[in-house]
């Protein structure tokens, strides 16, 4: 076999000191060039002079360069090492492009005073969003109205849990409540919210819950009226439409669990209770960490059905987070504050959920 048939494969030690100054000058000529453009158009933002610059357009082609120059350079530079980084570096960079940048221009409106009904426009504001959300009551009681959703979460995991119990046992027409009990699920927030909150539990015209109620003796069914009646009618409709997500979670863990073990329990003389607290419910700890830790991440963006319904009345007494951000843009047309807002939630978010699972993870270690 002639040395003509064999592949040529370049490796680190093949690459010339000419070849790696080019790459090393195509890296960072390339990053200089999206530092200095980034530069020019921060600039432009936050000093107020006008370079001419109409959009961010331009520093959106010198991240393209940039990267287009990263991964050729990694050829350059590494041979046919470089030439597999290229299975993932095109990927990180774009995925890079779709959250960092994004992130950073959202900053940038949080931190400036822009309303839609301004003819000043984005005026740069520095902390003064922050003090506002400070001292802002509407905000504070938002939050303090996505604790109680957030507690609402653990009766719905009872429920669910019970009805995917009652769902494994040899029961009489089981496949048909299996699916009975899933059409919830099915159906959207939007369609359940227009569907009960505005059609069965209106007042004016009254709605068949409502005749229903004047029916058996009460004077004044006005569920939205008051704030803890109309937070619980929304945490109601909420988990009419999620329980059977959890459910059937459930269900899956349930049929997972092998019946020797249950055999094997009520051979020891553990039955009912004991059974399950014993054995049933220690095996589906793991499936039951998981769905209400999926659970909660729908809980926190919870809006849908009060904006539909309520719009976070009355008085702001259902507003959830979401659904105030929500009315910041539409109604107010504040997309500095707004912007803050969302940003503040996300850091909350991150923080609440990395604590659980930390907590989740340490729960669910194995105990020597």
């Amino acid at each position: 076999m002639s040395s003509g048939e064999y592949l040529h494969v370049v490796t680190v030690d093949d690459i010339s000191s000419g070849r790696r100054l080019l790459g090393r000058a195509m890296i960072w000529g390339s990053l200089g060039l999206l530092a200095l453009v980034a530069g020019l158009q921060s600039q432009q933002v936050w000093g107020g002079q006008d370079l001419g610059f109409t959009n961010w357009r331009p520093t959106l082609y010198a991240y393209l360069v940039f990267s287009i120059c990263l991964c050729w350079a990694q050829v350059i530079l590494r041979g046919e090492q470089g030439k597999r980084t290229l299975f993932v570096l095109p990927a990180a960079l774009f995925v890079v492009s779709l959250t960092v940048f994004p992130l950073l221009f959202g900053m940038i409106i949080a931190l400036s005073d822009w309303n839609l009904s301004s003819p000043n426009g984005r005026q740069f504001n520095g902390l003064d969003n922050i003090r506002q959300m400070w001292a802002d009551p509407f905000y504070w009681n938002a939050l303090t109205n996505m604790i109680w959703y957030c507690l609402a979460i653990l009766p719905e995991y009872i429920v669910a849990f019970g009805l995917a119990l009652m769902l494994n046992t040899q029961i009489r027409a089981r496949k048909f409540f299996r699916v009975a009990f899933l059409l919830p699920l099915m159906l959207s927030p939007v369609a359940v919210s227009w569907m009960i909150g505005k059609s069965m539990l209106v007042i004016q015209p009254a709605g068949p819950i409502i005749r229903l109620l004047r029916t058996m003796g009460v004077e004044s069914p006005a569920l939205f009226s008051n704030g803890w009646t109309a937070k619980a009618v929304i945490m109601a409709m909420d988990a009419w439409t999620f329980i059977p997500f959890m459910m059937i979670m459930i269900l899956a863990g349930l049929q997972a669990i092998p019946k020797e073990l249950q055999e094997a329990a009520r051979v020891d003389g553990a039955t009912g209770w004991k059974s399950f607290w014993e054995v049933t419910f220690p095996l589906m700890l793991p499936v039951s960490i998981t769905a209400l830790l999926i659970r909660l991440i729908f809980k926190l963006k919870l809006a849908d059905v009060i904006i539909n319904v309520t719009s976070g009345g009355p008085g702001g007494a259902t507003d959830s987070v979401t659904s105030f951000i929500f009315r910041e843009y539409r109604d107010r047309s504040n997309v500095g504050y707004g912007t803050l807002l969302a940003m503040v939630y996300l850091v909350i978010i991150i923080v609440v959920m990395t604590v659980l699972m930390k907590f989740a993870d340490k729960a669910l270690r194995p105990r020597t």
